[in-house]
């Protein structure tokens, strides 16, 4: 998704692959945007004020991070393919591409921070965690400086599994063990939670958990290439109405998911329908792409996709920024969410080609040199 992703080649059977890059980091910003300051469905409006704002998240959420590692995945086995290369050459260069601009914005972030808590007060909170040796463990551990950054971390965990992805390569049916991999995620989850809740281990065990039964996200993408490659086009096209019969099942149980959070103002998180419909979402999605990869896909997707990566990592500056003017004033959600949208997708694709644009910090948003520190050249 980063550097790698740009050597993608540009030919028209892999735009529908830069199309699926491109809606993904758009879409990140819409799902931060249809909740409220403090990440809550607009709990202190009524019932009918949510509906508008619920409904249009219901269709964001449709593309999850999830979309995001499997086009990871998927990038980083078709690299492969084309340039072997051992398993401590590839998670080196994965590591400098990941986690160094990982590094950059946990830092930027974590001081960012208090300028959105200081408009709320929590300021102090903010300035206690500065101080605080295990808050910033868990930042760059399990990047829990901002609400996206959880990202990086987590699809670096995932890497680190590629081998068994590139045999799903190999053999497609090995794809369908996302369904037991997520199965064994939700109930490992309401263990966890339930034996370890107000442990400061519980956020370790919880990723752990995470990383572990996410790869069945990367043996879908594994197989998706592997479909890519040993099936015809003809015959992929084939399945496209089963996937879009499917994909609309999916897309009932969402509404119904969404209907519980209207009426009782929180995220219904123990709805079991919900919790398959928005985890299988991603996967549907980027089978519809590839069943219609061989058709022709408009060219712009390819030259703006490179920068979904920088504005996944940059959205929440303008987002925050947006929700502090926003305090205060008598904005119903629905505007507050198309505010929020409109500026912050605006606002960061121009901050974010202007870093394209500047070669000292292109790196930071994955399309550029890193910096020539010797850490890194030692690292290298």
């Amino acid at each position: 998704m980063t550097e790698l992703s740009s050597k993608i080649e540009t030919q028209d059977r892999f735009i529908w692959l830069d199309s699926l890059r491109l809606a993904a980091g758009v879409s990140m910003v819409g799902l931060h945007a249809t909740a409220d300051s403090l990440g809550q469905p607009f709990t202190q409006f009524d019932v009918g004020q949510r509906i508008a704002p619920m409904l249009l998240r219901a269709v964001i959420y449709t593309a999850r991070t999830e979309l995001f590692l499997m086009i990871s995945v998927f990038l980083l086995l078709l690299a492969l393919e084309k340039r072997p290369k051992t398993y401590k050459e590839t998670m080196g260069i994965q590591a400098r591409r990941l986690l160094v601009p990982f590094a950059f914005w946990t830092l930027f972030y974590a001081f960012y921070n208090l300028i959105k808590g200081n408009a709320f007060g929590y300021a102090d909170t903010i300035a206690s965690d500065l101080l605080n040796p295990l808050k910033w463990i868990e930042y760059f551990s399990l990047g829990s400086v901002k609400y996206h950054m959880h990202f990086i971390p987590t699809l670096f965990g995932l890497l680190l599994l590629y081998p068994l992805f590139r045999l799903a390569q190999r053999f497609p049916i090995l794809g369908a063990l996302v369904l037991v991999c997520l199965l064994i995620k939700r109930e490992l989850d309401q263990f966890v939670f339930a034996e370890f809740w107000g442990a400061e281990s519980l956020p370790y065990v919880v990723r752990l958990v995470k990383i572990s039964t996410y790869a069945g996200y990367g043996l879908m993408a594994g197989a998706f290439l592997g479909v890519w490659q040993q099936v015809s086009a003809g015959l992929r096209e084939k399945f496209l109405p089963l996937l879009l019969f499917f994909g609309s099942l999916l897309f009932l149980v969402k509404l119904a998911a969404t209907w519980k959070t209207i009426e009782s103002g929180a995220w219904p998180f123990n709805y079991t329908a919900g919790y398959w419909a928005d985890f299988l979402m991603p996967v549907v999605l980027f089978a519809v792409a590839l069943c219609l990869g061989h058709k022709r896909w408009p060219q712009v997707f390819s030259w703006l996709a490179p920068y979904s990566f920088g504005i996944y990592l940059c959205h929440p500056i303008f987002l925050d920024l947006v929700e502090i003017w926003l305090n205060g004033r008598s904005f119903s959600p629905i505007e507050q969410v198309i505010t929020k949208i409109v500026f912050a997708v605006a606002a960061t694709s121009v901050l974010v080609m202007c870093l394209a644009r500047f070669r000292p910090l292109a790196w930071t948003i994955g399309l550029g040199p890193l910096p020539r520190l010797p850490i890194l050249r030692a690292a290298a």
